[in-house]
């Protein structure tokens, strides 16, 4: 099973960026960790501050894999560029978020996402990937 997670706008920050919120694991080195405890799973990952170039890697990767997991962050609230790509393709998606963004800004309760994602997981920290990857078991 071909599996990619891609990461928006700041998330290569992790580690760094507001451990009160996220944590300070490093993705790289929580990826790893999944990779290790999913060895039967062709796992990749992506990250881009450039909404275009999530969008380009939506479009090239939904009708070859099996599964999308997607953190728009930012993005998941603002576009619908992004939204219009999830529903072009075939690969399901699930949508994911460290933080629980219904506990925060009001801004973050509306996701342009979710209505064309598989699912949506929300406030799991990083283990919230791990879910996400589960739902492709099931």
């Amino acid at each position: 099973m071909k599996i990619i997670i891609i990461n928006g706008p700041n998330l290569n920050l992790l580690g760094k960026r507001e451990n009160d919120i996220y944590g300070d694991e490093t993705f790289n080195d929580f990826f790893e960790k999944l990779q290790q405890k999913f060895p039967i799973l062709s796992l990749s990952q992506f990250q881009s501050n450039i909404e275009g170039e999530l969008i380009d890697k939506i479009q090239e990767t939904g009708y070859s894999y099996d599964g999308i997991i997607l953190n728009a962050a930012a993005y998941t609230h603002t576009s619908i560029g992004i939204a219009d790509a999830v529903r072009a393709i075939e690969t399901p998606v699930v949508e994911v978020h460290i933080s629980n963004t219904f506990s925060r800004e009001e801004f973050r309760h509306k996701s342009y996402i979710a209505p064309n994602a598989k699912g949506v997981i929300v406030g799991f920290g990083l283990q919230s990937y791990e879910l996400a990857l589960q739902s492709f078991f099931k």
